[in-house]
């Protein structure tokens, strides 16, 4: 069954917002390998419309696919549940896992999601790289600055063992690092519990989270992508 992930970084008023969305490929043996199908930064749009373009995007690139697996790393660090409340409800076509970022050691699950150490963030993005299992195409804008900017990303611990933030979106392109190490973390180490399951459903069927396993699949209208 084809499967993406993808990582949305959302920024505050006058940040960057970046997506980056990959297919995955999972050979027998061994981790998972990620061709990174899309990269994009905004700025100056409003939190509405990030959600429309977010789920064009999806609807798009998983179209000619059938019954695709699709799940995205939503960070809302910055914004509040409000904004992750949004993505919920607007029906994405994918099942959505929000992240809060934090500065510690340890993985912990919210009232929402799940909060996720940058330093966890950090060593998806450098192992899948150095690892030769994250591929960009270079037509694809940003790519060589992320490539580059990935690979040096890196987290600062200060004395009492927690990460610094003192240079979080040090670099230009940190929020493009942070949408794609997201989705590195989803694809290779992200729990699968607290997960928003997707309802998507349109005119063509779509899919939806309540399909039972133990149904007959001639009764599931299988996915329709079409907006």
């Amino acid at each position: 069954m084809p499967e993406f992930v993808a990582g949305l970084d959302l920024g505050q008023a006058h940040d960057y917002t970046a997506l980056a969305i990959a297919e995955v490929r999972r050979p027998v043996t061994g981790p998972p390998h990620l061709d990174v199908r899309h990269l994009e930064r905004l700025r100056g749009v409003r939190y509405p419309e990030v959600v429309r373009l977010v789920k064009e995007r999806l609807v798009a690139l998983t179209t000619p696919y059938p019954r695709p697996t699709v799940r995205l790393a939503l960070d809302r660090t910055g914004v509040g549940r409000a904004v992750g409340d949004a993505f919920v409800e607007a029906g994405l076509p994918c099942d959505l896992v929000q992240v809060t970022i934090h500065g510690g050691d340890a993985v912990s699950k919210d009232d929402a999601g799940w909060r996720v150490p940058k330093r966890d963030l950090v060593g998806a993005v450098q192992i899948m790289l150095q690892t030769g299992r994250l591929k960009v195409a270079q037509v694809l804008p940003e790519a060589a600055t992320s490539v580059r900017e990935a690979t040096a990303f890196r987290v600062t611990i200060n004395e009492r063992g927690h990460d610094s933030y003192a240079a979080w979106r040090e670099g230009d392109h940190d929020d493009l690092v942070l949408a794609v190490a997201m989705m590195c973390w989803l694809a290779t180490d992200a729990p699968r519990e607290g997960i928003t399951q997707s309802n998507y459903l349109d005119g063509g069927g779509g899919f939806r989270s309540d399909h039972d396993d133990d149904e007959d699949d001639d009764d599931w209208p299988g996915p329709s992508w079409r907006m």
